[in-house]
């Protein structure tokens, strides 16, 4: 089901999310920079919802909020008696064939 929110309404959020966890620890944009040996731009531009992969990760460990990373896409347990015997894990996603009425 898709979400309402636009991307970049949800790129706004968690700048904000992590601007205000960032006040919350009282530490200044130029220390988080600092630690995460990113430049000040690169902070100022996640917390405005404009920023990268990278730089997002190194935020989060100057936080202490690695663990946000786990949240993101966490891996599906598979029970391993609902799968056939010699089945691999899959490697890749197949495109989906549309049907024929």
């Amino acid at each position: 089901m898709p979400s309402t929110i636009s991307n970049t309404e949800l790129e706004a959020r968690v700048g904000a999310s992590l601007k205000a966890l960032r006040l919350d620890r009282n530490i200044d944009q130029r220390t988080v920079a600092a630690r995460a040996g990113i430049g000040l731009n690169a902070v100022k531009n996640l917390e405005s919802g404009r920023g990268t992969i990278r730089t997002l990760v190194a935020v989060l460990r100057v936080l202490e909020r690695e663990s946000w990373l786990a949240t993101i896409a966490p891996v599906a347990t598979i029970n391993p008696l609902t799968l056939p015997r010699g089945a691999a894990p899959r490697q890749r996603a197949r495109r989906r064939v549309a049907q024929e009425r």
